[in-house]
């Protein structure tokens, strides 16, 4: 169509479309000559060009004469509002005034009328009373009459076979049931019309069957007029979907499973391939039904719906049976076989929707021809009372450009799916729902059978390779984990996302859970080891044994390991953060746009968005990881630095502690290597002589004239503490070799007992040595490698952590096992925690707990007891030390 000649036109044309973009396509399209022709040419850019800028030049002046005539509107109201009150209020005093003139009318219309003419007109109205009873009457007479005679000329029909003049008769008598509502009456006809109705039914029955059967589709659809006439057609839907589904229902019947049936049976194939044979028999009937089921029935679409339900429903053994069966026959693998399943349905699905889209084709009321396709069924009810047949443009329509909205069909071409009461797509997809809601379960199953396949010949590797074989084992478990995103997708589109990650995070926790076990059972047996020290070593100058050396290279080497499974864990996790981020972008999409929906079938969207699966933990999960990613995007943009992989909140939680837990058991087994000539030289300290001898430092003596006066001079350190601080003072000169290696450098927070104050300081470097980058990039598609921390203050770390682990053992485990303290041995005990004091403050450790013995061994007894009867609250250092010195409270 051209542009209208004026802008009162041009709006008034807009009134005949429902859709906006229609009409802009139709007012730039050809001209009128164009449109008489089936294949107009190519519309230039340089014309459309000046067709748009005309009719922009157009709708501005249609603006702007709607905005004048809105002002004059406007100003007629304002005008005529004032005189709103006075026009009432003359309306009301001139109502009232008609009113008492037509009382005073009507008052003289009756005096002037004489009684013998009203008891005439009274007369008459008893006369007229009297004909519509007397009509009444006459017509309960003749239906009395004809109830009488109607078992006698439905009874004679039926012989004659005359089934449509005899539907004919029970539908006319069953109008006038009415009549006899409420009365005694009433039951015995209702009883005699069901009875008749039967011996119809039951007449047409073997006929109706074999034409069915026969695809005759003339007889069907005489004979479903003859069921609709007596209110029978759902008895005639259920002896149509009967007759046409038995094929199919006796191919799900007769088969014998591999995986679903006894093992006393002969099983054939498994349900994942013969349910692909199903799946195409089915829909070969379908197709046929398409053709045959518009030719019979009023409403093909919901009546096709209607045979794919009851052939799904009246399947023997039940799907959701068949499905259970093979659950328990796979096991933990059950979760493949129903995914394969899934997607088998889902396929099937997509299929049936494309056989609606052509049953809606073929029924559409749009379609041309001297005969419908439905037979001498009234054509449906266009939903949009002004819709009109318009030729349809050749070129590509403003709406389906790339970035426009869709608009809604044209009438015609609607989708079925969006009629009420298909639910054939729920009746499919019900028998899988349980399972879906069981995901996070059924993927826990299948992950720990993986890991129980991935780990179970590990104890066959020597203790040399288990740095290496951890490694390789979280290559092994990370590909598995990376399998399961897809698996979610697949079985749940999304909605098992909250399984998923509990799944995975004990999958993780529980692949490192095995080694910190491990790492923690040979911990013990060194430590019990180390308790007898070998007479062959030489360890005053920190000399290791061969397995000493072996050991520290081992958990060297797995605290390396560790760090390279927390990377593959961190990146792992990018991933998964990844595959939320798209599942929540798919749920925001559907939540705005109707139209677009989770799964691939509608009815499987609807299911899964009512199931327990659709959780508020659900939404949570995803809001967090929405949000988290927008933030990380935008302090990206406005701060131009890369957002390290660590500091989103993490999703497997479990996961890192493990990873975490794992380190620690590496550092203390490290430790344990590390400070095992030591211990072995505290291993003897309690059981010194030294702590009996008999004496008192303190005390004064008694000179004589014969004795010479000798200087008191201050105890040394018993050699045992000589050589533990000897080999204290070492420790520098072993972290120097490996100053260089990462693994010191992983997972410092879990050393025991590492000063806060060392942490704070590593924190600070890390923050502060984040780069600069050269040019923006996406947060998620920049990966920041962990920055390198400063090998002093590593080494630091490790020296504080070794100082206070030796020393907690010190005060714990030797210190008490002291069976007793002389006063002599008291002043030797003072002595060497003093020394030893002094060792640990020149590499930066500081003991309080140390500090506290030798304070309370430096006592003597007078000062010691007074000390212990002033203290109120004892701590558990003075209690020992008064056991040992025998102070009585």
């Amino acid at each position: 169509m051209t542009l209208p000649p004026s802008t009162t036109e041009l709006v008034n044309s807009l009134e005949q479309y429902s859709d906006v973009v229609s009409w802009i396509n139709d007012l730039l399209d050809t001209s009128e000559d164009d449109e008489e022709t089936d294949s107009p040419a190519p519309t230039e850019l340089t014309e459309l060009d000046e067709r748009i800028t005309q009719l922009l030049a157009t709708l501005d002046i249609a603006c702007e004469d709607t905005s004048s005539q809105l002002e004059r509107t406007i100003d007629d109201v304002s005008r005529g509002v004032p005189r709103l009150t006075y026009d009432l209020h003359f309306m009301k005093d001139s109502a009232m005034t008609l009113q008492t003139s037509l009382g005073t009318v009507l008052q003289s219309a009756k005096d002037a009328v004489p009684d013998s003419t009203s008891a005439a007109l009274e007369h008459l109205r008893h006369l007229d009373m009297i004909k519509g009873r007397m009509e009444a009457t006459r017509d309960a007479l003749r239906e009395a009459e004809s109830w009488s005679s109607l078992e006698l000329e439905v009874t004679s029909l039926l012989g004659e076979r005359s089934y449509a003049k005899a539907a004919e008769r029970l539908s006319e008598a069953s109008r006038s049931m009415v009549v006899f509502h409420n009365t005694p009456e009433y039951e015995p006809r209702r009883t005699l019309m069901v009875n008749l109705q039967n011996q119809l039914e039951a007449s047409l029955s073997s006929a109706l069957v074999a034409a069915i059967n026969s695809q005759d589709v003339a007889v069907c659809r005489n004979y479903f007029s003859i069921f609709s006439q007596i209110q029978r057609e759902s008895e005639f839907r259920n002896y149509y979907n009967a007759s046409r589904r038995g094929s199919v229902v006796a191919l799900w019947h007769d088969v014998s499973l591999a995986d679903c049936e006894s093992p006393f049976s002969t099983p054939s194939d498994p349900l994942t391939e013969f349910i692909l044979k199903f799946y195409a028999a089915f829909l070969s009937l379908i197709n046929l039904e398409r053709v045959s089921i518009p030719a019979i029935f009023p409403d093909p679409a919901l009546t096709l719906s209607a045979f794919i339900s009851s052939t799904l429903s009246s399947l023997q053994p039940t799907f959701t049976q068949r499905l259970s069966s093979l659950s328990s026959h796979h096991g933990e693998a059950a979760l493949l076989h129903l995914i394969t399943l899934l997607r088998a349905t889902e396929e099937f699905a997509g299929n049936v929707e494309k056989v609606f889209e052509k049953l809606s084709y073929a029924t559409s009321p749009l379609v041309d021809g001297p005969t419908s396709p439905v037979g001498d069924f009234p054509p449906p009810t266009p939903t949009n009372p002004r819709s009109h047949t318009r030729r349809r443009s050749t070129r590509m329509s403003i709406s389906w450009r790339p970035g426009a909205h869709l608009p809604s069909a044209a009438p015609g071409l609607s989708r079925p799916l969006a009629l009420e009461g298909m639910d054939w797509d729920q009746e499919l997809f019900q028998p899988f729902l349980d399972f879906q809601n069981e995901y996070g379960l059924l993927e826990r199953r299948l992950l720990e059978s993986s890991l129980h396949k991935i780990i179970s010949n590990d104890d066959r590797v020597p203790d040399t390779d288990r740095a290496r074989l951890l490694r390789e084992r979280a290559v092994d478990v990370i590909a598995v984990a990376e399998e399961s995103l897809a698996r979610c997708t697949a079985f749940t589109h999304g909605y098992g996302s909250v399984g998923l990650v509990l799944a995975l995070d004990n999958f993780l926790q529980s692949f490192i859970d095995v080694w910190t076990a491990d790492v923690r059972m040979e911990t013990r047996k060194t430590a019990t080891q180390s308790q007898h020290p070998s007479s062959g070593d030489d360890l005053s100058d920190m000399d290791y044994s061969s397995q000493d050396w072996a050991d520290f290279q081992l958990s060297l080497h797995l605290l390396s390991s560790a760090r390279a499974v927390y990377e593959r864990i961190s990146t792992f996790e990018g991933k998964l953060r990844s595959s939320l981020m798209q599942t929540a972008t798919r749920f925001r999409m559907a939540r705005s746009d109707p139209s677009i929906t989770i799964a691939p079938s509608r009815g499987e969207s609807q299911l899964l968005e009512q199931s327990p699966l659709n959780s508020a933990d659900l939404h949570t999960l995803l809001t967090s990881v929405e949000a988290d990613t927008q933030s990380r995007e935008s302090a990206s943009r406005h701060t131009q630095i890369p957002i390290p992989p660590g500091s989103p909140e993490p999703i497997l939680i479990e996961g890192r502690k493990a990873v975490f837990t794992f380190a620690n058991s590496c550092q203390v087994a490290l430790q344990g290597t590390i400070l095992s000539p030591l211990r072995k030289h505290l291993a003897s300290y309690a059981s010194l002589a030294s702590w009996n001898a008999p004496g008192d430092p303190k005390a004064k003596r008694t000179m004589t004239a014969n004795d010479l006066q000798m200087p008191s001079f201050s105890l040394s350190p018993s050699d045992i503490v000589q050589r533990v601080a000897e080999g204290l003072l070492n420790l520098p000169r072993l972290f120097e070799v490996y100053a260089d290696d990462d693994a010191l450098a992983f997972s410092l927070h879990t050393l025991p007992h590492v000063d806060a104050e060392i942490l704070k300081g590593l924190t600070e470097q890390t923050s502060e040595a984040l780069p600069q980058p050269t040019h923006m990039r996406r947060p998620s598609l920049s990966v920041t490698k962990p920055t390198a921390l400063d090998p002093e203050a590593v080494s630091s770390a490790w020296l504080s952590s070794l100082g206070h682990t030796l020393l907690e053992h010190l005060t714990t485990t030797i210190l008490p096992s002291i069976p007793t303290l002389s006063p002599t041995g008291a002043a030797q005990l003072t002595s060497d925690l003093e020394y030893l004091s002094n060792i640990v403050r020149a590499i930066n450790v500081e003991f309080l707990e140390l500090d506290r013995w030798r304070e309370l061994t430096a006592l003597d007894d007078d000062e010691g007891r007074q000390k212990l009867s002033d203290t109120e609250d004892v701590d558990h250092v003075l209690r020992i030390v008064a056991r040992l010195r025998r102070w009585e409270r």
